[in-house]
């Protein structure tokens, strides 16, 4: 076959499959980059998002420094998102790592125990919101009947001083609305449950063989070989993590009473944004603070990449 003839084939292959990819490109400039340019041209302008975007009022960084300075509900609504991104990102990694260990047994019909405990991750969405509205009912919820016998105990068996009165008030209360959220997100470990059971599963057994003969116990081989060998697993559902709950949403909306109470006590960054939009009608405002989310999040996607190569082992690169 000549350099020619080889260099045709080689094109038509080539166009072949940019022809066949170009749908997904298309609607990836289409649905995505073309959106993002848009939203970044009207965060410098002053928009109701009604009407035509002739109506656009340029006012450059006008909007960036109306958050960064002369919004107090901005700070407010970051503090609540960071809050709930820490503690759910801790919560559901925790219990999505313990329950792939349990899973990780082999017993017969371990394979029904894990499609149940995946289900939940699959389930989502309002229905599940409304569920745990109920199950977080003061009065006749699922959470305080669990909890009011085991008040009873600690009101009896502790001093006066460290007595608890009643069960907490969960979305209906300031001060639990936050933390309620934060369990509600353990909901959804299923996805993070998957990843890990397939890390657990590509552990090397010699390694866990040789433990046993130099007298390492559970413990012992839990910190000094588990979690070294899940660290990338650990380091993707990680970063998956933080990206997800920095852009909470549904369930601080539909969870309390009323959208961000008690009291913005759920107020996260996005409903925020959210009400400035489609609420307040004020959609360069609202891009402007979508972008400055996108910067957070990337600031600390960034910062936990950076920090990776001290605690992430790729037994290639020991190799």
């Amino acid at each position: 076959m000549s350099e020619a003839l080889r260099d045709r084939v080689s094109w038509r292959r080539s166009l072949r499959g940019y022809l066949w990819a170009s749908p997904w490109f298309i609607g990836f400039v289409c649905f995505t980059v073309g959106p993002m340019v848009v939203a970044a041209v009207l965060s410098l302008c002053q928009w109701s998002g009604i009407g035509s975007l002739a109506a656009a009022e340029w006012v450059g960084g006008a909007n960036y420094e109306r958050a960064l300075v002369g919004d107090e509900y901005f700070w407010m609504c970051l503090k609540n998102t960071a809050v709930y991104a820490v503690g759910s990102v801790v919560l559901t990694l925790s219990a999505a790592l313990a329950l792939a260990m349990v899973l990780n047994q082999k017993l017969k019909g371990i394979s029904i125990y894990r499609t149940v405990f995946f289900m939940p991750a699959v389930v989502g969405g309002i229905a599940t919101t409304v569920m745990w509205r109920w199950v977080y009912n003061p009065e006749f919820g699922l959470l305080n009947a669990g909890l009011r016998p085991l008040l009873g105990v600690w009101n009896w068996l502790a001093p006066e001083s460290l007595h608890l009165v009643e069960a907490p008030g969960w979305v209906y209360s300031v001060h639990w609305a936050l933390p309620a959220l934060v369990l509600m997100s353990a909901w959804g470990a299923g996805s993070a449950m998957m990843i890990f059971l397939a890390g657990l599963q590509n552990v090397p057994e010699h390694l866990y063989e040789a433990a046993s003969i130099d007298g390492a116990g559970r413990v012992g081989k839990f910190f000094h070989i588990t979690l070294p060998q899940l660290s990338p697993t650990i380091f993707f559902n990680l970063v998956m993590g933080i990206i997800g709950s920095f852009q909470v949403f549904a369930s601080a909306y539909l969870l309390p009473t009323t959208p961000g109470g008690p009291n913005n006590a759920t107020l996260v960054y996005v409903l925020y944004l959210y009400r400035k939009a489609f609420e307040h009608n004020e959609m360069g405002y609202a891009c402007a603070l979508g972008w400055i989310l996108f910067a957070v999040i990337l600031a600390v996607t960034l910062l936990v990449v950076g920090t990776s190569r001290r605690w992430v082992y790729y037994e290639a690169e020991a190799a």
